[in-house]
């Protein structure tokens, strides 16, 4: 690849119909990046030329350049990739940070799909699920706390580190409630499952969930299923903890058993227990954040990988609250 003027940078790209791909259907990969960037992207044959500040001509050529390896390497291209790649190329990741997964890319391989993260944050929390048995995930909605978590806990099952998967929410909004609502208790319980229905849905074929559910391979049960149980051989993922009380949490975080996995995941600005009830979350936090082997990992809005929009939403709600306070 060469590059041109400071006015004009130019990419030449050797495979013709790898640049058809990372130009996408009607160049909107292109328009996305003239849109993020403020640049012109015009193509001639195998050749993009990039119009605009040197530095956006810069960045431009780096995602491009970055893009068009995936594809060389088989994968393929989306919004979610070029996403990333504008997240990566706005904070490196410093040398002395690298650690087991040396400088390749972090990837997640599932029955279904590959699974890259697409944030610092997010790849120090694969990193630190990967090497801690107990690991906290702490951030706003959208930033892949579960998603991430579900999707290691799948790879560690298909390569036989875990016998199950145990996957837990505390039902807060049913307490008492419960009893009014129809059918058994699986189906009084599951619409407060269904997110951690959808990730492994995500993540393995239906006929094979369903075999895995029926013999207990996976789990998805409230939190307070989980009392008296020792949870051996298993990754086991307690989700919205925040609104698990301290005692549950207490409950839960001692329910690690031999060979197993744990991690926590929450948003401490989402907490739904009753006034003046504190929530086990932030105990936990307080009471563990020196104990060793235990990982906490936080998340920003910068980190939301859901619509533009929802990061927006969540740094107005924040600016509020700091506002208020």
């Amino acid at each position: 690849m060469s590059t041109g003027t400071l006015s004009e940078a130019v990419l030449e790209f050797p495979d013709n119909r790898l640049l058809i791909e990372l130009c996408g259907e009607f160049d909107r990969n292109l328009t996305d990046i003239e849109t993020r960037l403020g640049v012109q992207i015009l193509r001639r044959g195998n050749v993009l030329m990039i119009h605009g500040e040197p530095d956006a001509q810069h960045e431009a050529q780096e995602v491009l350049s970055a893009l068009y390896q995936r594809l060389e390497q088989g994968k393929s291209v989306g919004q979610g990739d070029i996403d990333r790649e504008f997240r990566v190329s706005a904070a490196p990741v410093p040398d002395d940070q690298l650690d087991m997964f040396g400088s390749s890319p972090l990837e997640i391989k599932t029955r279904k799909k590959l699974v890259e993260p697409r944030t610092e944050a997010q790849k120090a929390y694969v990193r630190a699920l990967y090497q801690n048995e107990l690991c906290f995930g702490i951030g706003p909605a959208g930033t892949g706390k579960t998603y991430l978590a579900v999707a290691v806990g799948v790879n560690m099952f298909i390569h036989g580190q875990v016998d199950r998967i145990i996957l837990s929410r505390p039902a807060v909004e049913a307490g008492e409630r419960l009893g009014f609502l129809p059918g058994d208790m699986k189906e009084k319980v599951d619409p407060y499952m269904q997110p951690l229905y959808d990730a492994l849905n995500d993540f393995m074929p239906g006929k094979m969930l369903a075999r895995m559910m029926e013999e207990k391979q996976v789990e998805i049960a409230p939190l307070a299923f989980m009392r008296g149980r020792t949870l051996s051989n298993a990754f086991v993922v307690l989700d919205e903890a925040q609104n698990a009380t301290s005692m549950q949490m207490k409950m839960f975080l001692t329910r690690l058993g031999e060979g197993s996995r744990m991690v926590i995941t929450g948003d401490r600005t989402q907490v739904d227990l009753p006034r003046g009830v504190p929530s086990g979350l932030a105990d936990a936090e307080r009471l563990l954040k020196d104990v060793p082997r235990i990982a906490f990992n936080y998340f920003t809005a910068r980190d939301v990988v859901r619509h533009p929009l929802v990061a927006a939403i969540i740094e107005a709600y924040d600016r509020d609250a700091e506002g208020t306070a």
